[in-house]
């Protein structure tokens, strides 16, 4: 399939009826920054996981691993890994992160943001408690690598969707400094062009929850060449052995080649295998045709919000607004068929393009209405 150009035409012909299940919803669903859409075919790839089982039982983990090879080569591709096998299936970003720090074997000094998501930011503060690792956290526009051992990064802030732009010149200084750099492209992989290798990453975590539509637990970590294969993390298992199924033990532990050497025990099967029909289909459509279409969704929003921010080139995926009970706006919302989130005192209205402009327009007037009778307080 080629689209030289995604607008609501091609894209109701092409593209639409491989969602017809999760559009039968009556809601105009702009949380797909969020939780992302599956198309249909996702279903039947974890079927036939799942029948593979019943019909072969151990037999089935060789489909099971194909799926998950797969998984890894397709991620591989879009986020500019140079080996499918630089990239380790994990269930969560977060997981990503700890084999990182794990690897350390002195305190480590981490520098971090005050824009990193939750989790990532639960997880550093968790280690200090416990001694693990000393920790910075500072202001991500003023970040600067002098005396840390890892520098962890956002490429796209999760609250304001604002893109690190001097990305390329901090993770320069930073390994001038010494340090190594994890970055987390949750919100940039599948809807902003992204190329870890010529960035010069030394770690990076993402998953599928969000834009490449593949639902919770498909995530993964990258570890760059040259690392990889000298770097171990404990965050290890059988899967990670030289020769797993001949079940020797030699001293000292012999690891798989390359990133294989950073697998775990007997991972989850079907989450990689859910992931695949998302990263097709964002693949086969292309980042920078996505990125284009993207840009004009959030113009429409903006345009019709007072208010909106986030429409240009320098922020990701979706728009937001500011407002000191976000939530509640939220809520309210949701209550009239419109699906957001908020993230503090942002509320985060993000398109896709399952969204045609119809909707975007009834989901704005839709907040202006909710906003008039406190405009007329004022």
């Amino acid at each position: 399939m080629s689209a030289p150009r995604l607008d609501e035409a091609w894209l109701g012909q092409h593209v639409w009826p491989r969602f017809a299940r999760v559009l039968q919803r009556k809601e105009i669903y702009l949380a797909n920054h969020s939780l992302g859409r599956p198309p249909d075919r996702m279903a039947d790839d974890v079927r036939a996981a799942v029948d593979a089982w019943y019909r072969d039982m151990d037999g089935a983990w060789h489909s099971w691993l194909e799926g998950r090879e797969r998984f890894r080569a397709l991620t591989a591709k879009l986020v500019g890994a140079p080996r499918a096998d630089c990239v380790i299936p994990k269930t969560s970003a977060g997981q990503g992160l700890r084999a990182v720090l794990n690897s350390f074997t002195a305190k480590t000094k981490v520098l971090t943001s005050d824009g990193e998501f939750d989790s990532i930011d639960f997880i550093l503060r968790v280690y200090r408690e416990q001694g693990r690792i000393e920790l910075k956290v500072v202001p991500w526009r003023s970040l600067e690598p002098k005396g840390a051992d890892l520098v962890v990064l956002s490429t796209v802030m999760f609250r304001t969707g604002e893109v690190v732009k001097h990305l390329p010149a901090l993770i320069h200084d930073a390994h001038a400094a010494g340090a190594l750099v994890l970055l987390d492209v949750y919100h940039h992989a599948g809807v902003l062009p992204l190329d870890v290798s010529a960035l010069e990453a030394d770690f990076a975590v993402g998953g599928s929850y969000k834009y490449t539509r593949g639902g919770p637990g498909a995530c993964w970590l990258y570890v760059r060449p040259g690392l990889i294969e000298t770097l171990r993390t404990p965050d290890t298992g059988w899967f990670a052995k030289k020769d797993m199924f001949a079940y020797a033990r030699p001293e000292p532990p012999e690891f798989g080649p390359g990133g294989d050497a950073w697998l775990e025990s007997t991972p989850p099967v079907l989450a990689p295998i859910q992931a695949l029909a998302g990263l097709e289909l964002i693949l086969e459509l292309g980042v920078e045709r996505l990125r284009k279409h993207s840009l004009e969704q959030k113009r429409i929003l903006a345009d019709s919000i007072p208010g909106c921010e986030g429409a240009g080139e320098n922020h990701g995926a979706f728009v937001t607004f500011k407002h000191a009970n976000a939530a509640a706006l939220c809520l309210r919302l949701e209550e009239q068929g419109v699906k957001v989130d908020a993230r503090g005192e942002y509320l985060r209205l993000g398109p896709d393009i399952l969204n045609p402009r119809a909707e975007l327009e009834r989901a704005a007037a839709t907040l202006r209405e909710l906003l008039r009778p406190e405009r007329t307080k004022h």
